[in-house]
């Protein structure tokens, strides 16, 4: 019998052919476009398979557009030569430099208060009155014993001048003589002593009013009027605090010590400034006034001390801001603007404009930064023109268009310009007569 199962032909050769062309084509272009970016991320140091992303619009070279040769948008800046000054922020704390708990140096009743709480002082401003009665008294009794020992010293010294007139006559012992003299001897120092109780007992009832010691800010009243009061009180009457000029202590790693010694050693003082804690305002400038003498093993910092003039009260005691120190100058400096450095896996870098509008990435070795500035060691030179915006677009060999970012915009057309051809409803006028 003849088989009549169905039997499909094999599909031609040149079908299979075509399918095997065409898994090359998208092979091939795969890897055409991964090892293109591979060599766009490597050269700007970022990881392989990221460039095409950085690209712009159709991940082509040379930013948006470039595909058609379009090249990218840029601003830069000149590398310049200029003295760089190093600054470091630490964490400081505000320390008034006198700090006097007022206390009575006599004991007695406290009859009146001179000062308001929170008030500011003055060196030798009265504050407060103690009881003088009992110490006037102590003074009028000093007095009345001078004035009676007086009275016996000349008393003395009449009968010595009259024993001595008796002794040439040889009508008197010479030993009357010489006791009436040892007489006058001690009533002389009596009146020595007598001066003395006298100004002791002025002292302590000049001590019944109490004198601010030094110029500051009153704190809290820690007795009131009215209560007895004694030299040897803990608590005291107030506490004054000296605010205009203030201090500043803060801490400084090891690795620093030995340039901020050298600094201080120079003729020049060492800047200091301080800020809030977000660095947005400066709360004060002064200078650096000492070190401590020894580092602290637990933290491997030195303790430091500044003083800042402070007439507004803008610093407070005990509050916490940012300090910073001058810690270097470096004259004939190479330094760029910050925001031209760039960190990638190979370090620092940056992209620098070349003459037939190009960049070049360049490798650079970059110093301490203060503001926007940043101090250049190696890569750079004074003249180089860096670019500060339009970075992440780039790549090395990249055409570039330079603008300038405070270039005023075109004006914008004029009425008259925009109704040019247009009818009273901002349509093109129609051709051919009006409508009746």
């Amino acid at each position: 019998m003849k088989d009549t199962t169905s039997f499909s032909p094999p599909p031609p050769a040149k079908g299979r052919l075509g399918c095997f062309i065409l898994i090359l084509v998208i092979l091939g272009g795969g890897g055409w476009w991964w090892w293109n970016n591979r060599a766009d991320a490597t050269a700007a140091g970022g990881p392989p398979g990221m460039a095409g992303m950085s690209k712009g619009k159709g991940g082509s070279k040379g930013g948006p557009g470039g595909m058609f040769g379009a090249p990218t948008a840029i601003t830069v800046e000149e590398v310049t030569q200029e003295d760089f000054e190093e600054w470091v922020n630490l964490a400081g704390t505000v320390t008034p430099l006198n700090v006097v708990t007022v206390r009575s140096r006599v004991d007695g009743e406290l009859k009146k208060v001179h000062f308001t709480e929170g008030q500011l002082v003055k060196q030798g401003d009265l504050l407060a009155e103690i009881d003088p009665r009992s110490f006037q008294v102590a003074l009028d009794q000093a007095k009345a014993g001078l004035t009676k020992n007086e009275a016996v010293l000349e008393n003395a010294r009449a009968d010595l001048v009259r024993y001595e007139a008796l002794l040439k006559q040889d009508s008197i012992e010479k030993q009357k003589v010489d006791t009436q003299a040892s007489l006058v001897h001690q009533y002389e120092a009596a009146l020595a002593s007598d001066r003395a109780t006298i100004a002791s007992a002025e002292l302590q009832l000049s001590y019944t009013k109490v004198l601010a010691p030094i110029t500051g800010r009153v704190g809290l009243r820690q007795i009131d009027a009215g209560n007895f009061i004694r030299s040897s009180d803990a608590n005291g009457l107030v506490i004054i605090t000296q605010m205009d000029p203030i201090g500043l202590v803060c801490s400084i790693p090891q690795e620093r010590v030995a340039a901020v010694r050298k600094r201080l050693a120079g003729t020049e003082d060492v800047s200091v400034e301080a800020a809030d804690k977000e660095m947005n305002t400066t709360l004060g400038k002064g200078k650096l006034l000492t070190t401590d003498n020894q580092i602290d093993i637990a933290s491997g910092t030195l303790k430091l001390k500044a003083e800042l003039p402070n007439p507004d009260g803008a610093l407070f005691p005990n509050q916490f801001v940012i300090t910073k120190l001058l810690v270097d100058k470096i004259p004939g400096a190479t330094v760029a603007p910050s925001t031209a450095v760039q960190r990638g896996s190979k370090g620092a870098y940056c992209y620098v404009l070349n003459d037939d509008s190009t960049v070049s990435l360049r490798t650079i070795t970059t110093g301490a930064m203060h503001g926007d500035r940043t101090f250049i060691k190696e890569g750079l030179k004074p003249g180089d023109k860096v670019v500060t915006q339009g970075v992440d677009r780039l790549r090395d060999g990249a055409k570039v268009d330079v603008i300038d970012p405070n270039a005023k915009p075109p004006p914008a057309p004029t009425s008259d310009e925009g109704s040019k051809g247009q009818g009273p409803h901002g349509d093109k006028k129609a051709k051919g007569p009006p409508i009746p």
